[in-house]
């Protein structure tokens, strides 16, 4: 008996033991099987995120150019199967992403667009903004075919106005000057922020950076004067040197104080390039623009052309530019502007404002438009200048005079409701600028001169900085233009190099002496980038010294005999944030994520 007991022990034990190790066995493949699982899940949900992020890139894309996206969402019932694909920017689109097939659509608010006024406490508060909704889905199918994630995210497109800003630059921002100055609006840059002061420095809008916020000069570990940033109880605050007046550089941490009103380290928006301003077809201002003149240096002499754009391609209109050149006085060209600070005469495409949309109000129908044309929310006239040299360093530029006043001088005319001008080559303003019956303006150029009420021409490049004397001016327009770089690089690497570009007090490039005149200026001051085409650097104010016909030169000279700055009366133009905005105003993109959701995910 004691021998069939312990065979019926041994056996139970086996069962036993059988039974535990096939326990085992199920739960390591039950185990086996969710960690796959698991890790089928994770893979998928990030292919099916990394799906979203590239149709929510396109999207914000689409937006740059004065574009949106168009088409139709496939049906939510069974999307992206079959036939059900939709079309154009929202149709299905399928990527691979780790071995997973990702399938992506888009489905847009039928709301859209809302012009909205961005929320206080958000970076851009109070802005004004057009808003646009979508959806955006992203399946995640596995090498098995089944579906692994399905995710769902909810953003809002955003495309603000630039010229809602006070100064909104692309590249590294410096605002040192030396007399006081007063600053009564928004400050954003892409780039690294430098503020600094001879005497006191006032900010009173939000002050953004995506780089470094830095209290000082980029080009001397230096710092000095008072700057002050507005608080959120609007009250002023001083923002502090580093020990011994050094340069101090400031995290989001430092800035508590002043709540909202100073962001760091913010996400860069997406901005137009410096190329759209290009006289192609294709290209926004051009394309869009009401009224698009060209200099041909090509002819012999020099003529200037109205140009259509037919398939695709630069077409003269011999209509409009018969009549244009028929129109005595309203355009012409010249040779006899010296640049001092290139160093070279300027081959100018010259415009007299008045008398142009005079010759536009005259001939109408031949031109294709009337003067209060509300298309862009008022004229667009692009100007350039064809030549050997239009694509790379030259010395043309595009002169405009006689636009004190924006208006035809003919009786029963009617009012331009706003004026954007608009070359890839220098603009030089000449005397005062819509000081007379306001309306929106701007000037989107490659570099962006002022001359005053005084000047006179004169090829010389003799002539000491006494014998150009500058007069009162006054210059209300929004300017988006090219600005040089401090140390030559951007960022970090050009700190401490010297070669101070000039900051935000000398954006406008000067040619006169502007000792004890004041330019008055009401506006916005957007930089994209550095000029492609006239670049010469800034290298500081003084001149003088006495010309000596012998030899031909100017002994004595102080300085660079280029400009002696002016009496700085200028202020950011409020009527820009009140919906006043020139036609055609620049834009910038940025998105906003409302809502992400997992949707489902299967074993």
């Amino acid at each position: 008996m004691r021998k069939g007991f312990a065979l019926v022990s041994t056996l139970i034990m086996l069962v036993v033991l059988m039974a535990l190790l096939t326990a085992y066995f199920v739960l390591t493949r039950v185990e086996l099987g969710t960690t796959q699982a698991s890790v089928r899940q994770t893979t998928g949900f990030y292919a099916a995120e990394a799906g979203l992020n590239l149709r929510a890139e396109e999207i914000r894309a689409k937006f740059l150019g004065y574009n949106r996206p168009q088409g139709t969402s496939p049906s939510l019932t069974n999307p992206c199967q079959g036939s059900n694909q939709g079309s154009g920017d929202f149709a299905c689109k399928t990527y691979t992403f780790s071995g997973r097939t990702v399938r992506t659509y888009v489905v847009e608010d039928p709301n859209n667009p809302r012009n909205v006024t961005i929320p206080p406490g958000e970076l851009y508060e109070n802005l004004d903004a057009q808003e646009y909704r979508y959806s955006l889905f992203s399946e995640a199918i596995g090498p098995d075919g089944r579906t692994e994630a399905v995710l769902e995210l909810v953003f809002k497109s955003r495309l603000v106005p630039m010229f809602q800003f006070a100064t909104f630059y692309n590249k590294d921002l410096e605002i040192l000057p030396g007399p006081p100055m007063n600053l009564n609006g928004r400050v954003h840059t892409n780039g690294d922020l430098y503020l600094n002061a001879g005497n006191t420095l006032t900010i009173q809008g939000q002050v953004s950076t995506a780089g470094t916020l830095y209290r000082g000069r980029k080009d001397a570990s230096s710092c000095g004067g008072t700057v002050n940033i507005y608080k959120e109880n609007n009250q002023p605050a001083s923002l502090p040197c580093g020990p011994g007046n050094s340069r101090r550089s400031f995290s989001q941490g430092d800035v508590g104080a002043w709540g909202s009103r100073i962001q760091i380290g913010v996400n860069p928006v997406t901005v137009p390039p410096p190329e759209d301003l290009d006289p192609l077809p294709g290209k926004t201002y051009w394309e869009k623009a009401d009224l698009r003149l060209g200099l041909d240096l090509y002819t012999t002499p020099p003529t200037v052309k109205v140009y259509r754009v037919q398939g695709g391609a630069n077409t003269p209109d011999l209509a409009a530019t018969a009549a244009l050149n028929a129109c005595v006085g309203a355009v012409g060209t010249s040779d006899t502007f010296y640049n001092w600070r290139e160093g070279k005469r300027i081959r100018m495409l010259d415009v007299d404002l008045r008398k142009l949309l005079d010759c536009v109000h005259v001939n109408r129908l031949v031109f294709g438009f009337p003067l209060d044309d509300a298309t862009e929310g008022g004229l667009v006239f692009h100007f350039t200048v064809f030549g050997p040299d239009s694509g790379r360093v030259n010395n043309y530029g595009v002169r405009i005079k006689n636009g004190a006043e924006i208006a035809s001088t003919l009786p029963g005319a009617p009012r331009p409701r706003g004026l954007t001008i608009i070359t890839d080559q220098a603009v030089y303003i000449q005397g005062d600028f819509n000081k007379t019956n306001w309306i929106p303006a701007a000037f989107l150029a490659d570099s962006l001169n002022i001359l005053s009420n005084a000047w006179t021409d004169d090829t010389r490049s003799y002539r000491t900085l006494s014998q150009r004397a500058a007069s009162d001016t006054e210059v209300n327009a929004a300017f988006l233009a090219g600005t040089d770089v401090t140390g030559g690089a951007e960022g970090p690497s050009g700190q401490d190099q010297g070669n101070y570009n000039g900051g935000l007090e000398n954006y406008p490039r000067f040619h006169e002496t502007w000792s004890g005149k004041t330019l008055t200026y009401r506006g916005s001051f957007v930089s994209l980038g550095t000029p492609r085409h006239v670049n010469g650097p800034w290298c500081g104010t003084g001149g003088g010294g006495t010309y000596d016909p012998l030899t031909g030169r100017i002994s004595g000279r102080t300085g660079c005999n280029i400009y002696n700055p002016p009496t700085r009366n200028w202020s950011y133009e409020v009527r820009f944030s009140q919906g006043q905005l020139p036609p055609l105003s620049p834009r910038f993109v940025y998105l906003r994520q409302e809502r992400f959701l997992r949707e489902f995910e299967r074993p």
